[in-house]
């Protein structure tokens, strides 16, 4: 409770600070993690078979970028690719798109968000085809983040990518020369690409132009990043894909900080913890901490969150949802059963992970609490305790 007390704290200063100004979906997110956990959604009461513990459970309010109430969601989620995953090796590939386009992805989120997974599949595809590298089809999941670890705008793109494919003659083909593909090479090929759709996008209008910029700017940027070199990070070869689907799970829903790198906050400001990546390369403090007020640290965390509708993770390939088939046939030379939808796992069963720390059993007598009573829905109650809310 004491971290959802956060985010509802957190929400209402940025909700008074914003005032009108925030987007529908923005807005939308505010209200209804404000309201996360607490008495306006209602719920149920929870008991122990036995008699010995008793507590209120309310209800989620099962936002995508809520870092509190998603596990489930996440868990099931988890379990259905996991099904998929063919028995091979895989690479964990990341594309970055240059901050200097930062103010043109916050203008046109969606289409840039398209035309980053097309540049991405592309570029893997048209290489991996080449029978210099691999003359096959991948089965390749990607995921797209849009912060770094203090929350700034930071649009890129992970992969998750098959170590072999399909080839046209229905032969699965493993990659054997030991790395998936030349990093500069592809890093060349990501960056021409990127460059080109944007182009043609601004020369069709399809590109709503930041305010202040003209167009023509925006083309000799295009024409000075070609020449930067962009980064494009080809990881080691791993034996199996379940550390980085797991990786890419863990961003997929929540928003990009969890509670447990809130180190403390007030009514005016937020202390929390983040990875310094270059200084760990270079021998120097790992983690550090970052002072924002609260209206700064919420209108980061606003950047992130997604429109309605936006999938934020797609699969193609031999991983495309039309491509069953496809997948039966490798997994059937990779010495696998086709592909078998799991059971749907309940909450409590998601929950079981954590063993002593699973808060779906009593703390007594370890037994399952069940469901009893429901709590109704209070709002008005929490608007008058949190007056903010009206204005929501």
């Amino acid at each position: 409770m004491a971290a959802m007390q956060k985010i509802v704290q957190l929400g209402r200063a940025l909700l008074q600070a914003a005032g009108t100004k925030l987007a529908p979906h923005a807005r939308r997110a505010v209200e209804r993690i404000c309201l996360c956990h607490t008495a306006a959604l209602g719920g149920h009461v929870q008991e122990c078979p036995e008699g010995h513990f008793e507590k209120n459970h309310y209800n989620g309010c099962k936002h995508r970028s809520c870092p509190e109430c998603n596990f489930t969601s996440i868990e099931r989620w988890l379990d259905k690719q996991k099904a998929r995953l063919l028995n091979c090796d895989y690479y964990h590939v990341i594309f970055t798109i240059p901050h200097e386009l930062n103010s043109l992805w916050q203008a046109n989120v969606s289409a840039m968000t398209d035309l980053l997974f097309h540049a991405v599949r592309d570029t893997l595809f048209e290489f991996l085809a080449d029978k210099k590298h691999l003359g096959a089809e991948p089965g390749v999941i990607m995921g797209l983040h849009t912060w770094g670890q203090m929350c700034w705008l930071h649009p890129h793109c992970h992969c998750l990518v098959t170590g072999g494919g399909l080839t046209s003659n229905g032969e699965w083909r493993a990659i054997s020369n030991g790395y998936l593909l030349p990093g500069r090479a592809v890093r060349d090929k990501f960056r021409g690409k990127m460059c080109y759709v944007i182009h043609h996008a601004l020369e069709k209008g399809k590109l709503v132009i930041p305010e202040g910029v003209r167009q023509q700017q925006l083309l000799n940027l295009l024409n000075k990043l070609g020449r930067k070199k962009w980064n494009v990070r080809i990881q080691d070869r791993y034996a199996h894909g379940n550390g980085v689907l797991t990786y890419l799970a863990r961003y997929m829903r929540g928003g990009p900080i969890s509670n447990r790198r809130i180190v403390s906050f007030d009514e005016e400001k937020v202390l929390f913890r983040y990875k310094d990546y270059h200084a760990a390369e270079t021998g120097g403090k790992k983690y550090k901490k970052l002072e924002l007020t609260n209206g700064d640290f919420l209108q980061r965390l606003l950047l992130h969150v997604p429109e309605p509708g936006r999938k934020v993770v797609r699969s193609y390939g031999l991983y495309a949802g039309s491509r069953r088939k496809d997948l039966d046939r490798c997994r059937e030379m990779l010495g696998q059963e086709p592909v078998q939808e799991p059971e749907v796992r309940d909450w409590q069963e998601c929950m079981a992970k954590f063993g002593d720390k699973d808060h779906s059993r009593c703390p007594v007598c370890g037994a399952r609490l069940v469901k009893q009573r429901l709590i109704a829905p209070d709002f008005w109650g929490m608007a008058r305790k949190y007056p903010l809310l009206e204005a929501a």
